[in-house]
């Protein structure tokens, strides 16, 4: 059976997953926020696959700086 202990494990493990996504899609709008340039347009009307590499790279490194935080 499923026992206290594991149900609070998975309970601090979903609220930190929760409060790591938060922290995610704030950084991503301030990083919309303070970019001289429209996303969107940069990435979908002229297809800028070296910005698209480099946001993914800065999203990769954040998420890893979240989960090292959170893991402790």
């Amino acid at each position: 059976m499923i026992t206290d202990q594991l149900l609070h494990q998975l309970l601090v493990a979903a609220i930190f997953s929760i409060l790591g996504l938060v922290i995610l899609g704030v950084v991503w709008l301030l990083l919309v926020k303070v970019l001289p340039f429209s996303l969107r347009k940069e990435m979908e009307d002229d297809q800028n696959v070296a910005l698209g590499i480099v946001l993914g790279s800065l999203i990769l490194g954040i998420s890893l700086i979240i989960a090292a935080a959170i893991h402790g």
